[in-house]
């Protein structure tokens, strides 16, 4: 069947219906401000972030000791660049200065301070991650070499993405911290928020559907399993019902815990102590000591099976 040309007619009548609902349900709109910052822009500085703490395992191959220094430093200049702009940006929105654009350059110095704070940072970053590269490869047994882990995990890219989105997050940038979380969070499955604590020789196995929220604290040498919730118990409101920000709403993990797959942890006042371990499905909204083991009762499987006129007896299993 032919497109009917005739049909067009109404398009522009469309559009200006569309166009219509601009002025009636403007704060789903940003017309008439200063740009936000960019996901296209903040996605190419991941991706040279990236390069740069992982050298010789992303877009670029063949680098030595001969030609890093250059390819890096191509990168950080472009990253400076890149970064001062779109952190001026958030920086400018969040003051509220978004109908003109005439303070622009107070906003892009700022931005440029606040980068360089950023890239000096770098090095240590490189560090934090070597250990948690270290403790991927010791907390799987199926993992034959540190290459692959950084090859090929998603926990590793996720805790990546969140370290840099975290140290933007500390030097109190708006915006960006969360739009880089949220496309590895749409790129892993694994979803952390920037705000959240973690120490040093952190592991997800596996990851896929992992949440730890913005006020949970996790000490060093932790490992969590695919569907784990680090999460908040309830939401309090104030007088006029409104949600209460900037309290501690989501759990404490300490030193050395294990919390297995698809475990749920609730509460701002939940600790799990040093070297505790959390079971499989486990529901826990209440602190729990350190060196204790946490597993649900062993549930039964029930089993029918027919065979042509034949009805067996159902037969119970012990899981």
């Amino acid at each position: 069947m032919a497109t009917d040309f005739r049909l067009k007619d109404k398009l522009p009548e469309i559009t200006e219906n569309i166009v219509k609902t601009y002025d009636q349900l403007s704060t789903i709109n940003h017309l008439d401000h200063c740009p936000l910052p960019s996901y296209e822009e903040i996605i190419a500085a991941i991706h040279d972030l990236t390069e740069i703490l992982f050298p010789g395992y992303r877009r670029r191959t063949g680098l030595h000791r001969g030609n890093i220094a250059y390819y890096v430093g191509d990168m950080v200049d472009r990253l400076h660049d890149r970064l001062t702009s779109q952190i001026g940006r958030a920086l400018r929105h969040d003051a509220g200065a978004t109908a003109t654009c005439e303070n622009d350059h107070d906003f892009e110095a700022l931005g440029q301070a606040k980068t360089l704070q950023f890239l000096e940072l770098l090095p240590e970053l490189r560090r934090i991650l070597a250990t948690d590269v270290q403790a991927a490869y010791e907390g799987d047994p199926a993992c034959k070499n540190l290459d692959e882990v950084i090859f090929c995990y998603p926990g590793l890219e996720a805790i990546t993405v969140f370290r840099l989105a975290n140290v933007l997050y500390q030097l109190q940038i708006p915006f960006i911290p969360r739009m880089m979380t949220e496309w590895a969070h749409r790129h892993t499955g694994i979803d952390i928020h920037p705000g959240a604590t973690i120490g040093e020789y952190f592991f997800i196995d596996h990851g896929t559907g992992v949440v730890i929220g913005q006020t949970c604290e996790i000490g060093e040498h932790v490992k969590i399993y695919q569907g784990v919730t680090l999460g908040a118990l309830s939401f309090p409101t104030d007088s006029d019902g409104q949600l209460v920000r900037g309290q501690k709403r989501h759990p404490t993990i300490e030193d050395r815990v294990v919390i297995y797959a698809n475990a749920t942890v609730l509460g701002g006042r939940t600790v799990i102590g040093h070297d505790a371990v959390i079971g499989s499905n486990a529901w826990i909204t209440s602190s729990i000591e350190p060196h204790t083991t946490v597993l649900l009762e062993k549930p039964k499987l029930k089993v029918r099976n027919e065979v042509a006129d034949e009805l067996r007896p159902e037969t119970q299993y012990q899981i």
